[in-house]
């Protein structure tokens, strides 16, 4: 059944503090995923609206080369899709299997333990609030019937607790934008944020959701970051398989939200064309990049260097926010793109690398799509080791015989047409 109408509401939702316990990798690891019961997590309420949304010890503030936060909506599932709830444990538990977690490595590796759910007032910057409502009350009809579908999402389900879960995902989100700049106000070097989160945001476009998508997590702490740190200028980097259509729409003409996008030309939603630049005051702040199918490291290396870093460079920001989509893998099966382990491993260097350059280190990554379990996790693992200046494992996981030949004159045709487009 589909969701073609969303009613008004005016209930709102408490703020909710999640608690990580230990988990394990999935037996199943591959993107087909069925529901799981296992309980992994507590949640309760907070009374304090004063909490800012980070718990970092003082010698963790100050020694922190990673901080993470986990939400992974256990209860937003439907059998055999490829957003299903096995997707944060699998990373989770790649990261306790190659000794990633704070348990192995002390004040390195700091899992943020608690943290408060995004307000309504927060998806609200974003989202229009007859969506947000109606969302909240097209969770009875959930809870009647198991799973709804909303309409012409693509296809985005709903179970009884996705929209807790959503706001619980964001929160996580602000949490880290939270934790990030207050390290940064006592170091040169804050530590890196990573929200291992879902539903993923990247498709959800302001009047709803699309996707796999429910709220827009990097718009919604695009939004905070502004709002609550004064933190003008906000990068953000999408490098997931398909294009950011939900995060364009929402900056398309704000000057001082800077949205880049690499994607596959064609690829769903179909959006993300080169010459779609931003309108008004913001014409100049969009710079979707659309590759070849078969584009790979090499195609991303030479963006990264003569794309994303003098767009960064000429922006200025105060921050940067990353949609990490790990769908762009040669192993990946919603898309035709043959990024490696070793790929991400450079993307996550570079990025952190420019964050130190450009803005104090402050840069958070919103974990988007990724579907095979296993490429996922080592992928998602491999770059906590960019982020802790550890050699790659790269050609460990990654089998050379699963590539071909990349289309290196037609990436090398749109980057040399984005450059012209946007004068870089």
């Amino acid at each position: 059944m589909e969701l073609r109408i969303f009613f008004a509401s005016q209930s709102r939702a408490g703020d909710v503090l999640y608690k990580h316990n230990q988990i394990t990798t999935p037996k199943k690891q591959f993107f087909m995923c069925g529901f799981r019961k296992k309980k992994i997590g507590t949640v309760c309420c907070s009374n304090n609206p004063d909490n800012n949304g980070f718990s970092l010890s003082e010698s963790e503030l100050l020694s922190s080369k990673v901080v993470y936060s986990v939400a992974p909506a256990m209860g937003h599932n439907k059998e055999s899709h490829p957003e299903c709830n096995a997707r944060v444990p699998a990373i989770t538990g790649a990261l306790e299997k190659m000794r990633l977690t704070s348990e192995f490595r002390s004040l390195e590796v700091v899992e943020l333990q608690k943290f408060r759910s995004a307000k309504i007032d927060d998806i609200a910057s974003v989202h229009e609030r007859v969506y947000v409502s109606g969302l909240e009350k097209a969770m009875d009809q959930a809870s009647e019937q198991g799973l709804i579908f909303l309409d012409g999402s693509g296809p985005t389900y709903a179970t009884s607790t996705t929209f807790k879960e959503s706001l619980l995902a964001a929160g996580a989100g602000i949490s880290l934008v939270d934790t990030v700049v207050a390290a940064s106000k006592v170091r040169k070097d804050p530590p890196v944020g990573f929200a291992l989160i879902r539903p993923p945001g990247h498709h959800a476009v302001p009047a709803g959701p699309m996707g796999f998508c429910v709220f827009g997590n990097v718009a919604i702490a695009a939004r905070y970051a502004q709002r609550a740190h004064g933190l003008k200028r906000v990068f953000i980097i999408d490098f997931d398989v398909h294009h950011g259509n939900g995060t364009n729409d929402a900056f398309y003409d704000d000057p001082d939200i800077f949205f880049l996008s690499t994607h596959q030309d064609g690829s769903y939603p179909g959006t993300g064309k080169i010459n779609q630049i931003g309108s008004g005051n913001g014409e100049g702040s969009t710079l979707n990049l659309p590759l070849p199918g078969g584009s790979g490291d090499r195609a991303m290396r030479s963006v990264f260097d003569e794309v994303i870093v003098p767009s960064a460079q000429r922006f200025k920001p105060d921050i940067i926010l990353v949609s990490a989509g790990y769908d762009a893998h040669v192993l990946d099966p919603l898309a035709n793109l043959q990024f490696t382990t070793g790929t991400y491993y450079m993307l996550a260097s570079n990025i952190q690398q420019l964050a130190t350059e450009l803005c104090g280190g402050r840069c958070v990554f919103f974990l988007e799509g990724g579907y095979n379990l296993t490429s996922l996790s080592n992928s998602v693992a491999d770059s906590f080791r960019a982020f802790l200046g550890e050699p790659s494992m790269a050609a460990e996981f990654d089998n050379p015989a699963f590539l071909y030949e990349e289309p290196s004159k037609k990436v090398k045709e749109a980057i040399l047409k984005v450059k012209h487009i946007h004068s870089l």
